[in-house]
């Protein structure tokens, strides 16, 4: 059994692509849980789905499993052992990773069989 425990948010998420001269909008500095990475290739930003971001690229209806952590950084393979179930179930996933924990996204219309495929590799949810 996998000691590792994940929780379904109950937020809905949206994936935004941007050109990387915008700025984060206010709104999504303003919500409580959020992702940003910048390159100079692009701007991501991963928020709740309520929150619009006009001309960007979006993928939306993204459910998210966040790892019970905080985690110790001399963990190991955790995002992979995670990926490793939902591939298996071709199950395609968006991970982030944080100071204390890992998140994983995945499309809502695959929600139930990523369940049953994180149940079935050990994960209580």
């Amino acid at each position: 059994m996998n000691e590792l425990r994940l929780r379904l948010l109950s937020e809905t998420f949206s994936i935004h692509r941007l050109d990387p001269s915008r700025s984060i909008p206010p709104t999504v500095l303003g919500s409580s849980i959020f992702f940003v990475g910048r390159t100079k290739e692009e701007l991501s930003i991963v928020c709740r789905s309520s929150i619009p971001i006009l001309q960007a690229k979006t993928e939306e209806n993204w459910s998210c499993f966040m790892v019970e952590g905080p985690l110790d950084f001399n963990l190991t393979g955790i995002v992979a052992r995670l990926s490793g179930a939902l591939a298996a179930a071709e199950i395609s996933i968006f991970p982030i990773s944080t100071f204390d924990t890992d998140y994983i996204l995945v499309k809502q219309v695959d929600l139930q069989r990523a369940e049953i495929a994180l149940k079935d590799a050990g994960y209580q949810i």
